[in-house]
């Protein structure tokens, strides 16, 4: 794998952090004010005028500093040099039901992955002016400052956040029983609407574990490194190694990740659910 120098890595940090600062700021600017909302064809999946014009800002700003890289973006698909090791995920309103109803939980989530490998996450949130930002072994940050994840280690102690895919509607793997099971064995189970904004959480301590299934690579790739330089660990839910197209992830602050692990794993169906959870 390449292995680009620390040097090399704050640079790509900064220019991540420049194009979703960026994107954020116009986000602001259509707060409460989205006029053309669009459904990408399945029900619920949302687009507005804001994601496209944050997203045309990110790739600008990413392909001035980076023109032989490539681009995966949600919007606009796979963009520039396609066989480059180097690819940006990018999500320019990870969140777009939730802004279009003017419910402020939404992130512009900026990732690099170097040969398939998440090495650098911009995430900013533009409600509560937070810039998250981390890369591989240069550690994880909140408007600069240091962060790390929970020390929870019991399930029964912690609070976990997890999401549902676009087409919960249409297939039985839905995460609504694993939902049901964890909110009855910890203390608490939350929603947010933004794959972004949930790891970012975890990464902080605000949360000690995440799931979902049904995600995009741009809906995870940066939130990857913040939590792994935060001192969390990220894996298939079995545990063993991530694959970032998979649509599914478990992300924790490590100490309880093999309990959430094994709670995933043989969560009953909801049908069993009343005779089988006492």
């Amino acid at each position: 794998m390449l292995e680009p120098s620390a040097k090399q890595l704050q640079i790509f940090l900064d220019i991540a952090s420049e194009a979703v600062l960026s994107a954020g700021a116009i986000l602001q600017d259509y707060w409460g004010n989205v006029q053309a909302i669009e459904e990408k064809g399945r029900s619920g999946d949302l687009v507005t005028e804001a994601d496209k014009k944050a997203e045309a800002v990110l790739i600008h700003v990413l392909q001035t500093h980076f023109s032989e890289h490539g681009i995966l973006a949600e919007e606009s698909g796979k963009l520039g040099d396609t066989q480059s090791p180097y690819l940006w995920a990018i999500d320019p309103l990870d969140g777009t039901t939730n802004f279009a109803h003017a419910y402020p939980l939404s992130t512009v989530s900026v990732g690099l992955l170097i040969e398939k490998v998440p090495v650098v996450g911009v995430v900013y949130d533009p409600f509560r002016n937070e810039l998250f930002r981390a890369a591989k072994g240069l550690g994880a940050t909140c408007n600069r400052r240091p962060i790390q994840v929970s020390q929870t280690s019991e399930l029964s102690k912690s609070l976990l956040v997890t999401g549902f895919a676009y087409d919960r509607r249409e297939t039985t793997d839905n995460n609504y029983a694993e939902f049901c099971y964890l909110t009855h064995l910890t203390q608490g189970v939350r929603r947010s609407g933004s794959a972004a904004l949930d790891l970012v959480n975890v990464a902080c301590g605000r949360l000690d574990g995440y799931w979902e299934r049904g995600i995009k690579p741009w809906d995870m790739a940066a939130g990857i490194v913040l939590v792994e330089e935060a001192g969390g660990k990220v894996s298939a839910y079995d545990g063993s190694s991530f694959i970032l197209e998979s649509g599914r992830i478990l992300a924790t602050n490590g100490k309880l990740h093999n309990s959430l692990s094994e709670a995933l794993q043989k969560t009953p169906s909801l049908a069993s659910w009343d005779k089988e959870i006492s």
